[in-house]
């Protein structure tokens, strides 16, 4: 980079990170998740509107190629990186019993309805969907995979502004997402592996069998990504704990939060040299090494020092990486020429509305009160930071059009709205849910519920 590409760039992350935090602050303010200002803050310096209005000032300031932008793209990728490490630390099922019961019926029906509708309407319409690399399978899968996903980071941070994170109903809201999105983490690794196999782009170790018949490509990514992912699960987080507990480990002696962001990228580089993902990579590490420091006594509690060391890479990870990338998702998004306003409307219509009653109807099935069950499908539909990532993984890999992937972003935002409103005017009563008898009823706080 010359001097003048050191400038360019310090001033575009100026710009980008005081509109992520100025956007994310009113957002804040007006009772809205942090994470859609700092989308709209992208939108705004995007050429939805400054490209729009001062085309040449964008141009200067967001340059399409060259050093400035390769630097962008690498911020964006760590900011992935880090968002995915978090959200894999926040993987946690603990519900039990009846609560254990319905989280399985309503994952069961909230993952399979979905998934399914969205695989059949591409298939009927690809066209609509697919990048230049899709697929008519990948294409199916994609589009299921949009219709069925549900966002664990916003959920929980709705859930915690709201009290209700401690509560029947946030166990079982985090045990159907989190069941959910590891199936559709498999799921979307698979698809991931498939479009980049014989595309000329590196795929790991696929690259050494060469070829690019579907059924062996199909067959070895599906195995693979199972396989890490269970091993991950089974025993990443003894390993992590040996590691980083070994007494020639003096970097973790040294800077405890130096050593995670090494396992972090261990785990990334293992991902990239099977062929998959690299968010999946991050996600495992988050999960290894979040439950590593919970049992990290030997009995179950959480390390000493394990609470400020991920407050520490939460601070700097949300201070920068993190709302850059939201930010830099924001500006992608061309609300001029990729947006069809009735794709978006029909779109959404159709993924919460077979989301909404495929949990619904699953709730009430396992017995759950109306309130409990209609609340559920709310937060279920909530696609959020997770939405975003796979509409940003599967445009990159160009297994979607910039059409799909504006209404993709937009849904991912309009649902994240709907549920925050949805839960914050049924929280009292979500929070005072018991167990008693065969049905989990619903205690008002106040007087006349």
């Amino acid at each position: 980079m010359t001097a003048t590409d050191t400038i360019r760039l310090l001033a575009a992350l100026a710009v980008i990170c005081a509109a992520a935090h100025g956007c994310g602050y009113l957002f804040g303010a007006l009772r809205q998740p942090p994470v859609i200002g700092e989308v709209v803050g992208g939108i705004l310096l995007g050429p939805s509107l400054l490209g729009l209005l001062a085309p040449g000032a964008r141009a200067a300031l967001f340059p399409s190629s060259g050093a400035v932008t390769s630097a962008l793209d690498a911020i964006y990728q760590l900011g992935q990186l880090l968002l995915m490490f978090l959200a894999g630390a926040e993987l946690r099922i603990r519900a039990g019993g009846r609560e254990r019961r319905t989280g399985t019926i309503v994952a069961a029906a909230g993952l399979l309805a979905p998934f399914a509708a969205g695989a059949g309407i591409a298939t009927l319409f690809p066209s609509v969907f697919s990048g230049p690399a899709g697929s008519t399978v990948t294409t199916a899968l994609v589009v299921g995979l949009a219709m069925a996903v549900a966002a664990i980071p916003v959920i929980s941070r709705i859930m915690m502004d709201l009290k209700i994170m401690d509560t029947a109903f946030g166990r079982i809201v985090l045990m159907v997402a989190v069941v959910e999105d590891v199936i559709l983490y498999v799921v979307l690794a698979v698809v991931l592996g498939l479009a980049r196999s014989g595309t000329g782009h590196p795929s790991g170790l696929w690259d050494v069998v060469g070829t690019t018949d579907v059924a062996p490509t199909a067959a070895y990514f599906t195995a693979v990504s199972l396989l890490f992912f269970a091993g991950s699960l089974s025993g990443g987080a003894r390993l992590f704990r040996r590691v980083a507990g070994h007494r020639a480990n003096i970097v973790a002696r040294q800077s405890p939060v130096a050593f995670r962001l090494i396992f972090l990228c261990v785990m990334v580089l293992l991902c990239l040299a099977l062929g998959i993902n690299a968010v999946f990579g991050a996600l495992m590490a988050g999960v290894c090494a979040a439950r590593g420091d919970q049992a990290a006594d030997g009995d179950g509690e959480a390390d000493e020092g394990g609470p400020a060391v991920w407050e520490a890479i939460r601070q700097f990870s949300m201070a920068f990486f993190i709302p850059v990338f939201f930010v830099l998702v924001g500006m992608r998004l061309d609300l001029v020429r990729a947006f069809d306003p009735l794709f978006f409307l029909w779109f959404l219509t159709l993924a919460c509305g077979i989301k909404t009653f495929s949990v619904w109807a699953a709730a009430r099935l396992a017995g759950e009160e109306p309130l409990f069950s209609s609340s559920l499908a709310f937060a279920l539909n909530a696609r959020g930071t997770i939405g975003i990532v796979l509409a940003g993984v599967t445009r990159q890999a160009e297994l979607i059009n910039d059409r799909f992937f504006v209404v993709l972003v937009l849904v991912s935002l309009v649902t994240c709205q709907i549920a925050g409103f949805r839960l914050s005017k049924a929280a009292d009563r979500l929070g005072a849910a018991t167990v008693t008898g065969p049905r989990r009823q619903l205690r008002g706080t106040r007087a006349g519920r």
